[in-house]
């Protein structure tokens, strides 16, 4: 796929996410004119942008959505769920079509179903549409009020080779006069020569007018009044015919038109060149014009350069060098700290720069979470229309950043927790009214940094987690025995969600039922370094938690000995280094006391099954912070800390208790990490 079909791939994308969520907002608040204004100018900008690379079938299906959401607007048609059911599987189509585009090079899928859909709920709204625009005609009949020689060069009308017609448009008591003008210019555009307008085209899409605006067209239809009365949202129009000997005007107008129509076609680039605006209609040159608008660009480039898009690939290769400096730079500290010469000055120099270059890396790699949050509102309102379910869902925090990696891996296991919420978690209204509540549901997704760490919530003001339930299931499915699950307590009992294959569900739905999908969210946050817990209150709702590293790859370890073999530890999850002390045993478990506080001891030569021998009686011991494991570790030394290259273990190696990942160390040396809270 060459670079302009994937950049506008990509912006199709985000497009798309945003008329979702637009839809939403209207579906929620049919009188919401803000939704409605960023719904139109999004799905105008699709089907111009899908016409002017040559998608027609996709222009024409973004263009069958739109017409269907203008009868809504106009009041012809109510926003109930049913038409929005084809909106959006109108804008579904559309974004597979997105798809296509990016595998092929082209649409592939035949979207005519999804377009003949839409036209059929269009076709009775359009029939009264029609009949009001008649009556419309004929109870008003506005008169020229602007003088078409003060808007378009004589020497323009006198060279044109086709008639010139001044068109008087009213637009009545529009409510969105920016998005309506758009519509009449846009189409005015297409079927005649626009040679000028006042006001300028921009203060035409901006609203900036009182009940209508004048257009000087130039066209070789013997039916142009009747041409005209067509152009949609438009209430009345009267046409005149210019003569050749019709005065002075702005030439500048006519060039700003082309320029406007330029932004969307792309087909008269010559044109654009001498393009311009003037709000007044005052008489200026092209290249006057020219450079007032050039001005404008300046300042809109600037603002658009604050924010680039780096590719990914070349991102992805600059996070590689970056990892490949740490490397080097930790083989040229232990080598020179082996030898005589004194280049300490010059390793701190290279700790420094491969330090500012590592933030830097890490910070561009940060994505805020509003990139794959987008999806999910639709996902919640599709799910809750199945179920006859009534929910509000609530975003917060989706400007916290997080790092590309981890995001596109938690994806997937928020959308499971979704669907949990909705299908677990709320109930459905006339069980809410009877437990006092309201009927509609809440569900509530939020994400804050805590240091170096995020914590994303999902919470739901549903039913709750039933502890006894849940216990029966578990010894009706053989996951746990009838003695087991009376000793759990309630937290222990939750916990059993994130068991593999484990539903309360006895039907099989789309949505839940296989036990799937909790022990997946369970498996990728552990993956990513991360952890989830679940806290619920009968009654009252129940609550998801994760808790995810911020960055991925390159962390701060504490380098441990036993037998002869060197392991790391993560930094971050120690608490304290001190000599051996004194062993008790509990229960005919070794443990150690710190502060009164009783820490089971874990022999990490013994655990390792190392085969160098280690020390009994003495040694190092590692406190383990208690948020992740109440444990201490024993080792036969402590040999320092250092930042590395962690690369998690994969396939077969994947999963062991105790191992994370391995780091790449000076001379070739391969570090086993350990993970504390499987050791």
């Amino acid at each position: 796929m060459d670079d302009y079909l994937e950049a506008f791939v990509r912006e199709g994308e985000e497009h798309v996410t945003s008329l979702n969520n637009a839809l939403l907002e209207l579906e929620s608040d049919p009188g919401n004119e803000e939704a409605m204004d960023e719904i139109f100018r999004t799905a105008h900008t699709l089907k111009g942008n899908f016409g002017a690379m040559g998608f027609e079938d996709a222009s024409d299906l973004a263009h069958a959505v739109e017409d269907l959401l203008d009868e809504m607007r106009q009041g012809d048609l109510s926003v109930t769920g049913d038409r929005m059911d084809v909106v959006f599987a109108g804008i579904d189509d559309i974004e597979a079509c997105l798809d296509d585009i990016e595998a092929n090079g082209e649409v592939t899928r035949d979207v005519t179903g999804t377009i003949e859909a839409v036209r059929g709920v269009l076709e009775a709204a359009d029939d009264s549409a029609d009949d009001g625009d008649a009556a419309d005609d004929e109870a008003s009949s506005p008169a020229a009020s602007v003088d078409p020689t003060t808007i378009v060069d004589a020497d323009v009308i006198e060279g044109s080779e086709s008639p010139v017609y001044h068109v008087r448009v009213d637009m009545g008591d529009s409510q969105m006069k920016g998005v309506d003008g758009m519509f009449v210019l846009e189409e005015a555009t297409e079927t005649f020569d626009l040679l000028g307008s006042e006001p300028s085209p921009d203060a035409i899409n901006g609203g900036d007018y009182e009940d209508g605006f004048d257009l000087v067209v130039a066209a070789e239809q013997a039916d142009v009044e009747e041409t005209v009365h067509s152009l949609p949202k438009l209430t009345d129009a009267t046409v005149t015919e210019i003569g050749a000997d019709g005065e002075t005007s702005d030439d500048a107008a006519s060039d700003g038109e082309t320029e406007s129509v330029d932004a969307d076609e792309d087909d008269e680039v010559d044109t654009a060149d001498d393009a311009g605006d003037d709000d007044s209609g005052a008489a200026s040159s092209g290249g006057g014009s020219g450079g007032d608008d050039g001005s404008s660009a300046i300042d809109n480039t600037d603002t658009e350069i604050q924010s680039v898009r780096v590719d990914v690939d070349q991102l992805d290769e600059l996070h590689g060098l970056v990892e490949q400096l740490v490397t080097t730079r930790i083989k040229l500290r232990r080598g020179v700290e082996d030898s005589d010469r004194q280049v300490f000055d010059e390793l701190d120099e290279l700790d420094k720069i491969s330090g500012s270059l590592q933030d830097t890396v890490m910070d561009m790699r940060l994505v805020p979470m509003k990139k794959i949050v987008g999806k999910f509102p639709r996902l919640v309102r599709d799910l809750a229309r199945e179920q006859g379910k009534d929910i509000d869902f609530v975003v917060e925090g989706d400007d916290v950043e997080l790092d590309r990696t981890i995001l596109t891996e938690i994806s997937d296991p928020l959308m499971h927790l979704l669907r949990n919420a909705v299908d677990h978690g709320i109930e459905r209204p006339e069980v809410r009214e009877d437990n006092g509540k309201d009927p509609e549901g809440t569900i509530t997704l939020s994400a804050e940094r805590d240091r170096d760490r995020v914590l994303i919530q999902v919470r739901d003001d549903g039913a709750g987690i039933d502890h006894e339930t849940m216990r029966e299931k578990a010894v009706e499915k053989g996951v746990k025995s009838q003695e087991e699950v009376q000793e759990m307590s309630d937290d222990a009992v939750e916990d059993l969600v994130f068991h593999p294959g484990f539903s309360t569900n006895d039907e099989v739905t789309d949505v839940s039922g296989r036990g799937v999908g909790m022990d997946v969210v369970r498996d990728t946050v552990t993956r990513l370094d991360g952890s989830v817990s679940v806290d619920s209150v009968p009654g009252e709702g129940t609550t998801f938690t994760m808790t995810l590293p911020v960055t991925v790859a390159i962390v701060k370890v504490l380098f441990v000995e036993s037998g002869g073999e060197e392991y790391g530890i993560p930094i971050k999850t120690v608490d304290e280094i001190s000599r051996m002390k004194p062993v008790k045993r509990v229960d005919g478990e070794e443990v150690i006391t710190y502060d009164e506080t009783v820490y089971p001891l874990v022999r990490l030569g013994d655990t390792l099954d190392v085969p160098g021998e280690t020390t009994n009686g003495d040694g190092m011991l590692v406190r383990i912070r208690d948020s992740e494991r109440q444990v201490a570790v024993h080792c036969d030394d402590v040999r320092g800390q250092e930042e590395v290259v962690v690369k998690p273990f994969e396939g077969i190696l994947s999963g062991i208790p105790g191992l994370s990942g391995a780091a790449v160390l000076g001379e070739g040396d391969v570090v086993t990490i350990l993970d504390v809270a499987t050791l």
